[in-house]
């Protein structure tokens, strides 16, 4: 599988027949002026599954992905897709039980073999019993470490624990394109096993078998 990551919580994973994008982002100049957001624009993405784990809009541009995507929007339940089954397990933006900043959803799918978790922008204290039996195992994990409107290190180091996948990837922190969040430098101070990449793209199959590995992409 190849994984690319466009910045914040965007990225696209495709294999040699299908693809899907998971939250990603439009024009964000209304921005400017108020907060860094400085992430290339996404161009030339194509798949034929987007998810939005939550309607913000650094999450929420399925119109910058062509290929008449099936769309699956901030949600629960056991869903059909073009990828086949996915599980949208219902959680929140923040620690109010979703007041302050509103629902997000934790996408589970297979893809190439390997069982994915992306949890969008969890903002909750903690996972909760259910919502990591709803999880199952994990191979392929993608979390917020930013901390701000999510989780930071330590919680975000606490799931990766919990879930013990195979191959952690960071994401929704402070790199030179994005001023407003911690950097990950603290939860990958908690990480055992860090391999650090020179491109925001990566095949899986080229990653060390054994885990478990924290991933991380260059920025774009």
């Amino acid at each position: 599988m190849r994984v690319e990551w466009y910045g914040q919580s965007a990225f696209r994973l495709n294999t040699a027949d299908t693809a899907v994008v998971i939250d990603p982002f439009g024009d964000m100049s209304a921005l400017a002026g108020r907060v860094q957001f400085d992430y290339p624009p996404i161009e030339g993405a194509e798949a034929p599954l987007v998810l939005v784990t939550h309607e913000h809009a650094d999450h929420n541009g399925v119109e910058v992905v062509g290929g008449d995507p099936a769309i699956l929007r901030s949600t629960a339940g056991v869903l059909e897709s073009p990828l086949g089954q996915v599980t949208a397990i219902a959680s929140e933006h923040d620690e109010q039980a979703g007041t302050a900043r509103g629902p997000n959803t934790i996408f589970v799918f297979e893809l190439d073999g390997l069982r994915v978790c992306h949890f969008g922008d969890f903002g909750q204290t903690a996972l909760r019993d259910e919502q990591a039996a709803a999880i199952g195992s994990v191979d392929l994990l993608f979390i917020p470490v930013g901390g701000g409107p999510t989780i930071g290190a330590e919680q975000a180091a606490a799931i990766v624990q919990r879930l013990a996948p195979r191959l952690t990837v960071p994401m929704h922190y402070r790199t030179p394109r994005i001023g407003f969040l911690d950097t990950a430098d603290q939860f990958l101070d908690r990480s055992p096993n860090v391999q650090r990449l020179s491109e925001p793209s990566f095949d899986t199959g080229q990653l060390p078998a054994d885990g478990p590995l924290v991933v991380v992409p260059a920025a774009p």
